[in-house]
Formats: C-alpha cells, structure tokens, sequence
C-alpha cells in the first residue's frame, strides 16, 4: 500500500488534539505514512503536545467568531482570509495526499485551505453536538467522520458521513490490566472506584467527594481521589481538617499516564468529554457522568445521555450533584458486581477498540 503524506491539523483542547496524536501515532505502527504535518496555533495546547512529540509543526494565526454580531468579527474575518493564504502556502509546499481536520477553529483554514487546492479532505466530529468549524467544513470536505451516531443530524449532507469513533479509543484498547494501584498506595486486588474531574479538576466534583469520604472510607471497595493540580493543596487541606481513616482512599493530584490506569479501574466517575467517553468504552468501564455544564451547546450532557441511554452509565446533572446522590449511585454499582458486569458489556457494545483503523480507512480510500 502507497504511504500517505498527511496534513493533519486541530486544535484548541485535548479533545481535538488527542484523537489527532492517536491517528498519527497508528499510522506510524502500520507504516502507512510517508511524512506528516501538523498544523496548528503557536499560542494553542497543540503547539506543546505536537512539539514533544517530535512531530513537524507549523502554525497559522486565527481566532474563533464571536457569537454575537460584533466589529470584531470582521477582524477575525480578515484573519481568517489571511490564514487561508498562509495554509494554501504550507500545503502547497508539503504536497499532501489528503488533509484531515479535528476540529478547533486552526483546521478550519487548513482544511478549507486543502478543499480549494483540489486536496482530498476529511474532518473528525468527536461529539454528538458538532462544533462550529465542523458545521462549517461539512459544506466542503469529501468525508466527514463521527464518533457518535448522534452526530449525523448535524450535517446535511448525509452521504459524506462514515461512523468510525474516536481514534483514542484504540490506543487505550490494547492496554491490559497491571495493577498500578500500589503505586497509589492502594490495593491491587479490591474493587476500586476512580473520581477524576478532568486535566484541571471540577471543584464540584471535588466538594461533593470530600463531603462523601468519611462514608468511601468505610466501604468494601477503595477510591482512587483525583483532584487535579490546581485543587489539590485545597482539597488536602479541607480532607486533613476532617482526620479522616484515610487507609480506603488515595487522594493524588493528577495521574500522567491516565490510560494505563484505566483497566484497574471498576467504576469511573467524571466528566463526560468525547475523549473520556472514547477510553471508557473501549475498554468497557462502568461509569456515573456528571457533565460540565460550562461547554459549549451543553455537549458533554448530549455525550452522556448516548451512553446513558445504552445502560453503560448513569448521569447526575451538576445540579443534582450532592454527597448523597453521588455515594448513593456509587455504592448501588459497586455493591453489585452483576449490575457492574451489565454495565462493562453494554459499555464494551458501544465502544469502538478499532476506531484509529476505522478513520485510515476512510482516507486511504480517498487517495485512491
């Protein structure tokens, strides 16, 4: 098979970035590509991520509209157009086979960039509410990739969709379980329940955790407590004031290779990014959501209601979140190892441990 020389640019958040490092990552174990660029922003996570990497970056400058109707947007038009220009430069000198966005607002010049240069062109929607870049590529790409069925009705063009999930769902597919839990002072072999509110913590999930842990600390199973680096000090010093028996719990402030982790995991309990859903499902973890309710059009509720739906979760709205509600929809999963066993086979149903292939597909088809 031809390798493939790849543009490939998102940006933003991990959410788009993350999926873009597992493709590229799976394209190099297949030796499928040829060379590959990333475009992204000097001022975005990209630029940090792309860079420790090691793989090529260059960087446009761009930002997102406003929503309202503002004189800034005319800037940002004329920004827009420029970075247009600077991404056909780029392209033209890389002269690649087929260009894919992950969305962010950097892809949408890269890829509209890539349509009028005749390139072949994808985009990945990682949520089942598309972003604005992503409605707005759809007019013009030749594939539109999605991660949730639910996705497809925010696209008119029903013929350029292909379901092929998340490609971080196949780079945590393949990790075994192997008892990492001593590294966290815990026990390798008991039922462990992890509460993580993502990269920078969730102050209400932390709250309503520290209000529960007297009672987790006398339960069957242990609890594995990530607070995220910027809570920590906090947190401890909130836990300290409690003198709690603390044998039960591991309080940790972030956790570096959160993967290897996951197949220790019995029950997770988190937010409900695209790319935590993606790692979950692959790997068939029961979990309870509690969606941010600060993200834009409310998707990470969209995200969790899928898999809500499907009885490989159950979802607490942040409103709703108090220390009873959470321990109670714990302990309800962790006391049953039956109900946890449904919850791993409906989640495994779902999940998608070969999306990475599924997505190189869709462009080596292309280039042919």
């Amino acid at each position: 098979m031809t390798k493939l020389r790849i543009v490939v640019s998102g940006g933003g958040t991990g959410g788009h970035i993350y999926p873009a490092m597992a493709l590229i990552k799976r394209l190099k174990e297949r030796n499928l590509v040829d060379e590959v660029l990333y475009v992204g922003t000097e001022k975005g996570l990209e630029s940090k991520i792309v860079n420790n990497a090691g793989i090529p970056f260059k960087t446009i400058e761009i930002r997102g509209f406003k929503r309202k109707l503002t004189f800034e947007n005319v800037k940002v038009m004329q920004l827009f157009l420029s970075s247009v220009r600077k991404s056909k430069k780029i392209i033209k000198e890389f002269d690649p086979d087929v260009v894919i966005g992950t969305g962010g607002y950097v892809s949408s010049a890269v890829v509209y960039a890539a349509h009028r240069l005749h390139i072949p062109t994808v985009i990945h929607e990682q949520n089942t509410i598309a972003g604005i870049t992503n409605k707005f590529l759809g007019h013009f790409v030749d594939k539109i990739a999605i991660a949730f069925k639910e996705a497809q009705d925010q696209f008119s063009e029903k013929r350029k969709i292909v379901f092929t999930g998340n490609p971080r769902a196949q780079e945590v597919a393949k990790i075994e379980k192997n008892t990492r839990l001593e590294d966290y002072e815990l026990k390798a072999d008991k039922p462990t329940v992890m509460i993580f509110g993502g990269s920078r913590g969730a102050a209400p999930i932390n709250k309503t955790t520290i209000e529960s842990l007297e009672r987790f600390s006398k339960s069957d199973y242990q609890l594995l407590f990530v607070t995220g680096r910027v809570h920590y000090d906090d947190v401890i010093k909130k836990i300290d004031s409690k003198s709690l028996n603390m044998d039960n719990v591991s309080v940790q402030p972030y956790i570096d290779n959160m993967p290897e982790i996951l197949p220790d995991i019995s029950l997770i309990v988190g937010r409900s990014g695209a790319t935590s859903i993606a790692e979950i499902t692959a790997l068939g973890i029961p979990a309870i959501f509690v969606p941010s309710p600060y993200v834009t059009h409310d998707h990470q509720t969209k995200n969790a209601l899928s898999v809500a739906k499907n009885g490989a979760a159950v979802m607490i709205p942040e409103s709703d979140l108090t220390s009873e509600s959470l321990y109670s929809e714990v302990n309800k999963i962790m006391s049953s190892e039956d109900l946890r066993d449904k919850m791993s086979t409906a989640s495994k149903e779902i999940g998608v441990p070969d999306a990475s292939d599924k997505l190189i597909k869709v462009l080596t088809d292309l280039v042919k």
